[in-house]
């Protein structure tokens, strides 16, 4: 009886070291593609940003054929300023409705705890 308990538990030793080898390669194989993902998504935005630019630039140069250059560049950085401070406050105002406690998360250890204290019940 003790040697089949004895092989029993040494394969079930290796069937938890094997699975845990298994989820380490899963994970280390969607880390490199979650990786790769946000390289694309930094090269989006750095292409974005240059966009912004040079539509800024357009903008410049189409209004200073309106108004002097000077005042045309002031027009588009003003534009730009208070698109800046709108997304400021609306990040500002989300911002203070984030909890940095996982409240369901610890609702859910507390009636763990308390489950296990009293598993009758």
């Amino acid at each position: 009886m003790g040697e089949l308990l004895s092989e029993v538990t040494s394969d079930l030793q290796t069937l938890f070291h094997q699975e845990r080898e298994l989820a380490k390669a899963e994970i280390r194989q969607e880390a490199t593609k979650a990786g790769k993902a946000a390289g694309m998504y930094g090269g989006a935005g750095f292409a974005a940003s240059m966009m912004a630019l040079f539509l800024s630039l357009a903008a410049v140069f189409g209004l200073a054929n309106v108004i002097h250059p000077a005042w045309a560049a002031l027009v588009v950085t003003g534009i730009w300023a208070a698109a800046a401070a709108v997304l400021y406050a609306l990040g500002r105002s989300r911002m203070h409705t984030v909890s940095p406690k996982p409240q369901h998360t610890v609702e859910t250890l507390k009636e763990d705890a308390q489950w296990a204290r009293h598993p009758t019940r």
